[in-house]
């Protein structure tokens, strides 16, 4: 979700003497800056969070087609390049046991690990481990020190290798190197350029020098909702991790407490929150445990800042760290430390035997952390990673004796235990899942390694295409059909944008290909009721259709869905005075029930749509803090549109009628289902004056100056853009005198790219 929170905590004031020329006072021995638009008005729609990333950050241009150069690669002499430097060691960053895997594993889980379900937002898709604010987290101390450690490797193969496949490829080779079959790799992820500023994680104030254990987990209530420990005690939504700057939840447990129930209960709500069953969530941490080790002997007071903040000498590295040479038997990254297993860079099921197999105690780290090691003295020891001769007892952390006390992850645990190849292949699924959850439709899958004949639910699979697409002659002669069934062109658009509007260019999901909107749980959602009528009419034209072509041309629902917004869209541009034609691309396909996740599918339901003027009636509960404009802009940037194209869209699914509940609010026009300019030429009108129609300014009524009649109604996703001083100037551009024909050929384009944003299969 967008950062869209509007609490200010930081209250300091200073003298205005002596203000630096460049606009701001060195305070606390750093640049300051002047009060930025969002200091002065906390509350103003940050419509510009829309551009972001975008062309001008990219030094490889627009032209740069990242999936050739991928292909053209020799992947086999990457991976051995990979392989081979996961068994060196560098003087400045040793490996620990003389093996970087176990570091590298880690970095590939931390940048896979930010992914949460509820927005689809985090992930390894776009390297955004290399940025603020996630490249200094506390949680991600010393992953900086693992991308400095490949970069060699980035160097070597340049543009044709992101960041983001690097990072999840050298995960994976790190696991083979250690005796573990990986399911899978696939290619595709695009690196991004720019800090994430817009993604919200978090309400909590950052604390960049305080850890999970430190007096900063009291901040930790402010992204809970209920009381601790109550049934309703639940994450804030979108989030995933349990804390602050934290990929997961905190290893010591609930507020360092070392509370291995209260444990249980974080680890499955922030892994249910990415998507991870029971045995999912079992497989990774007992898998991703039996490997290297963690890291505290200094005290996380003693370490250096993180690496936004680091001196510039430091040249973007940071928790530098002062006790000895800072590294190797030194090192400190969250606090605890030791391993889990005697043989830290070998597959095999010795975490879970050492964790069922021994009692364990409560101790502390050399940093002060808690964890646990053995009661039983006899018990394994683990080899020192840097200091030979020397044993070192095992660990357990809060968060693994979580799996042993809590009834379900122990019933994992157990089945596992006595069953070493279902782990092996529970943990190798569940990994790919973690690694790719992100990236989409397996369209966007790239190089040898890839696996596209299994259907894996969490991939939203489409049956393949069996038979011919529609060419220009049956897209004629379909629009007549559809348009002779006598749906109405609002209908048609409404589900149409209905289809295509669950796509969200976070994780890629959604979207109309494969008629989803057809099944559970999409016909079911109450913002969808106006489309069930629709796409009966739909499956009679495709029925009068399919099996009667020459050649055994067919059409499948999904791109009659497609059709028929089109065909509808080219009648009202036309009653309108404008000739157009509507971009229609063919080939969608269609899936079915069982191939379709309805639990996964249900984090798609929007709380508020404005682009269909709908308001759940969940949104006092789920987001009562957010304005309803605020969630407004949040889908327009998961659909991945520019303000002048939210704008334009918006203006003519307003006068197209696409309200879901069929309603006139926000359409201010008399000539409903005509692709005229009215929404705009209402909304900057002076002869009316808008009116709040309820007590929580919610919905409002146009009244004309002279005579004071009610005009029309309006909601905030109405109104919003004519308030907003950013949104008002492009509505004003299409108010224009001018505006008629350029606002047909902008909402043209901007429904076109809507209709195609799923369509990896024929953009790549």
């Amino acid at each position: 979700m967008l950062d869209i929170k509007t609490d200010k905590t930081n209250t300091d004031s200073f003298e205005m003497a002596g203000k630096c020329p460049f606009g701001g006072d060195r305070i606390g021995g750093t640049l300051g800056t002047p009060p930025s638009l969002s200091d002065w008005y906390p509350n103003r729609l940050k419509v510009e969070q829309l551009h972001s990333n975008g062309p001008q950050a990219n030094p490889l241009g627009d032209d740069f087609d990242y999936a050739a150069a991928f292909e053209g690669l020799d992947y086999a002499a990457l991976k051995q390049d990979i392989k081979t430097f996961l068994t060196s060691s560098v003087a400045w960053w040793p490996s620990d046991y003389g093996n970087y895997g176990p570091q590298m594993i880690r970095m590939a889980w931390h940048a896979s690990g930010t992914y949460r379900i509820a927005d689809g937002r985090g992930g390894a898709g776009e390297a955004l481990q290399r940025f603020a604010p996630i490249d200094s987290w506390w949680d991600n101390g010393n992953t900086d020190k693992s991308r400095r450690l490949i970069w060699p490797i980035k160097q070597k193969y340049g543009s044709a290798l992101s960041w983001g496949d690097l990072m999840v490829l050298t995960g994976n080779c790190a696991l083979e190197i250690m005796g573990f079959p990986t399911y899978a790799f696939a290619g595709g992820r695009h690196d991004a350029w720019e800090a994430d500023t817009s993604t919200y994680w978090g309400p909590e104030v950052w604390d960049p020098t305080g850890s999970p254990s430190s007096d900063s987990m009291v901040t930790r209530d402010k992204r809970w909702r209920g009381k601790n420990g109550d049934a309703d005690y639940d994450l804030e939504n979108p989030l995933a991790a349990t804390h602050q700057a934290l990929i997961y939840v905190n290893p010591e447990g609930p507020y360092g407490k070392g509370d291995p129930m209260g444990s249980a209960r974080d680890i499955r709500i922030a892994f249910t929150r990415m998507a991870m069953n029971d045995e999912e969530t079992v497989a990774l941490i007992a898998g991703g445990h039996a490997f290297g080790k963690s890291h505290g002997m200094v005290s996380a007071g003693e370490v250096g800042p993180p690496p936004e903040i680091a001196p510039i000498e430091a040249m973007g590295m940071g928790w530098q760290n002062p006790e000895g040479t800072g590294f190797a038997e030194y090192t400190m990254t969250n606090g605890i430390e030791g391993s889990w297993t005697p043989n830290p860079t070998q597959w095999d099921n010795s975490y879970l035997e050492n964790l069922f197999g021994f009692e364990w105690e409560q101790t502390r780290s050399p940093a002060g952390a808690l964890q646990w090691t053995p009661v039983d003295p006899t018990a394994p020891k683990t080899p020192d990673a840097h200091v030979p001769g020397r044993m070192n007892p095992l660990i357990m952390m809060t968060s693994d004796i979580a799996l042993k006390v809590d009834p379900a992850y122990r019933q994992v645990c157990e089945k596992f235990l006595g069953d070493f190849d279902a782990f092996t292949q529970a943990f190798s699924k569940a990994w790919y899942k973690l690694t790719h959850r992100d990236m989409g439709p397996r369209e966007r899958y790239l190089g040898p390694e890839k696996r596209n004949e299994d259907d894996l639910l969490w991939q939203d699979p489409i049956p393949p295409l069996t038979h011919r697409t529609i060419e220009a002659g049956d897209v004629a002669g379909l629009k007549q059909a559809i348009m002779a069934t006598g749906v109405s062109p609002s209908d048609l658009v409404f589900t149409a944008f209905s289809a295509a509007a669950t796509y969200r260019d976070s994780d890629k999901r959604g979207g109309v290909n494969g008629a989803r909107l057809a099944l559970a749980p999409q016909k079911d959602w109450t913002i969808n009721r106006r489309t069930v009528a629709v796409i009966a009419a739909l499956r009679g034209v495709m029925a009068g259709f399919n099996g009667k072509q020459a050649g055994g041309t067919e059409v499948s629902l999904a791109d009659l869905i497609v059709l028929g917004g089109c065909g509808a869209i080219e009648q009202a541009a036309s009653d309108a005075g404008v000739a157009v034609t509507v971009p229609f691309t063919p080939g969608r396909r269609d899936t079915t029930q069982d191939l379709t996740d309805v639990e996964m599918s249900n984090w798609l339901k929007p709380v508020v749509d404005g682009f269909r003027n709908y308001v759940d009636d969940s949104y006092d509960q789920i987001a009562p803090a957010v304005s309803p404009e605020e969630m407004f802009l949040d889908k327009a940037q998961l659909l991945g549109l520019t303000a002048p194209e939210w704008v334009a869209l918006v203006g003519g699914l307003r006068v197209m009628g696409a309200n879901h509940d069929g309603s006139s609010r926000g359409t201010f026009t008399d000539r409903v289902g005509v692709l005229s300019n009215d929404f705009f030429t209402v909304l900057t009108s002076m002869a009316y004056e808008w009116k709040k129609a309820d007590e929580k300014g919610m919905t409002f009524t146009l009244d004309d100056r002279e005579s004071g009649i009610a005009r029309f109604r309006a909601t905030r996703c109405d109104l919003v853009f004519g308030a907003n001083s950013q949104l008002r100037a492009v509505a004003e551009v299409y108010a224009a005198g001018d505006g008629q024909a350029r606002f047909v050929r902008d909402f043209v384009k901007v429904w076109d790219k809507v209709m195609m944003l799923d369509r990896y299969d024929v953009r790549g």
